[in-house]
């Protein structure tokens, strides 16, 4: 026991001994150190600057890789048929609709679908984005409620960026650029 109560002490020395050297070292050398920082956080920021001039391209690879999640996510659905539409819709129970389960799924599955293919070529960007907000909002809602609140996460992603999007807008590489 003394031992382990030595080192211990020990290292607490050499770690306070340690900290004092580098204060001493950081003080001593401050102006040096802070004049070279300044250099390369200006040459940085200089760096990072230019990448406000690629706003739009930025948009349209954000609205290519959504579109393109989404056409994946909703072809399947669209091909599940009935049965896959039935199961998709009694979803809507979270928002209290109780009634035309394979109706609702099968609209979930064209808006993911179309709603992708819109996203892509920047087409009626606003309403698909708003579409696609409601559908992850439904989705949310049915995994929180079924699987808890961690299973909830991607859909709740999704839900602010798909609003942000729309009050953003497409960008000037789409279909519809104003």
């Amino acid at each position: 026991m003394l031992i382990i109560k030595q080192e211990g002490f020990l290292a607490n020395f050499y770690f306070l001994l340690f900290t004092f050297y580098f204060l001493l070292f950081t003080f001593y050398f401050k102006k040096q150190i802070l004049r070279t920082y300044n250099v390369k956080l200006k040459t940085q920021m200089a760096i990072l600057s230019t990448l406000g001039n690629y706003k739009n391209t930025g948009l349209l690879i954000i609205r290519l890789a959504l579109g393109a999640m989404f056409i994946t996510y909703g072809y399947p659905k669209i091909m599940g048929g009935p049965e896959m539409w039935r199961g998709v819709g009694t979803s809507m129970n979270h928002v209290g609709i109780t009634f035309g389960y394979t109706f609702w799924g099968f609209l979930a599955a064209v808006t993911e679908t179309l709603g992708g293919f819109l996203l892509i070529i920047g087409l009626a960007f606003r309403p698909a984005a708003l579409l696609l907000a409601f559908v992850m909002l439904v989705a949310a809602l049915h995994h929180y409620k079924t699987e808890g609140f961690m299973s909830a996460g991607h859909p709740i992603e999704l839900l602010f960026v798909f609003i942000g999007l729309a009050l953003v807008g497409p960008g000037k590489y789409s279909v519809d650029k104003r």
